[in-house]
């Protein structure tokens, strides 16, 4: 190393780094800033066109979901771009924005969803970079793996993961949940059987830490109006159905009047809660006419 930056590639045990990259002690100033590691006491930080990369043994056929806690340091409009080769399919990489800041902390988790297509992959996380300053650039933190095995629909449930129970993995001694990054289509999901449709990420929280009505995981929609999920599903053309969820607060002390819109095909139902911050759900349900084969659920 040469003062913060680390000159050998292979300096840091099972990665390889490319570009300017920083390894970054915990509480160690920059200027007046105090950069903070979330987990440990080390992080890496990605300058402009920086990269870290690593290879792993995987399944090929099977999905995994990438996490990893990233902060920003400089830049406003900072992204991050994570990758996996070999794959044949054109788009097997991802831009993740991490310009806004969802917890308190200063720190958020990512995660990102793909088909391995061999059983050795490597993946990148890269910075693309939009600052000139090359000691700029996100503070990363906690990569993991997790293998996700395809939903099975409950017996007389139409929905794939309606208890959110299969998802990305979430750090154990972290209280800021996952993010699944906006845009994110049905295929490759990191949230199985679910697309995040809108242009905000929404948040995967477990029961260890949040406010969980029933199971150990939900999704909070941290965007307001921005956030948005959805899951196509078969029915038949005339026929009633009933879309029965649950809402509340996700026990983080924010209090107030809060709402969940829920779609289906073309009727909504709006739900109102009204949030204490303590913890708390009420059921609701949305009776609707199938009119086509395929049916959009949304909240």
């Amino acid at each position: 190393m040469k003062g913060t930056k680390v000159i050998d590639p292979h300096a840091i045990p099972n990665w390889e780094t490319s570009g300017f990259v920083e390894f970054i002690k915990s509480s160690q100033k920059q200027g007046d800033m105090l950069l903070v590691v979330p987990e440990g006491a080390s992080a890496v930080r990605l300058g402009d066109e920086a990269s870290i990369k690593t290879k792993v043994k995987v399944k090929n056929g099977m999905f995994y979901s990438i996490s990893f806690s990233a902060s920003r340091t400089c830049a406003q409009e900072e992204k991050l771009n994570v990758s996996v080769s070999p794959n044949s399919e054109p788009k097997d990489w991802g831009i993740l924005p991490i310009q806004t800041v969802y917890s308190s902390d200063g720190w958020d988790s990512y995660c990102w969803g793909f088909l391995a297509q061999s059983n050795e992959i490597e993946i990148v996380i890269h910075n693309p970079g939009v600052e000139k300053d090359p000691a700029c650039g996100p503070l990363i933190d906690s990569v993991a793996l997790k293998a996700l095995s395809s939903p099975k629909r409950p017996r007389g449930d139409l929905l794939k993961n309606g208890n959110f129970e299969e998802g990305p993995y979430i750090f154990p001694n972290t209280t800021w949940g996952v993010l699944i990054p906006p845009n994110i289509e049905d295929d490759h999901s990191p949230l199985p059987g679910w697309m995040i449709e809108s242009l905000k990420a929404v948040k995967y929280i477990d029961s260890n830490h949040f406010g969980v009505p029933e199971g150990k995981r939900a999704v909070e929609l941290v965007a307001g109006r921005e956030s948005a999920l959805a899951q196509t599903v078969r029915t038949i053309p005339g026929k009633i159905y009933d879309l029965i969820f649950l809402i509340g607060d996700a026990k983080n002390t924010c209090e107030g009047s809060m709402m969940v819109v829920a779609a289906a095909g073309k009727d909504t139902l709006q739900v109102p809660y009204e949030s204490k911050g303590v913890g708390g759900f009420k059921r609701a349900k949305l009776r609707f006419k199938a009119i086509s084969h395929r049916t959009r659920i949304r909240f």
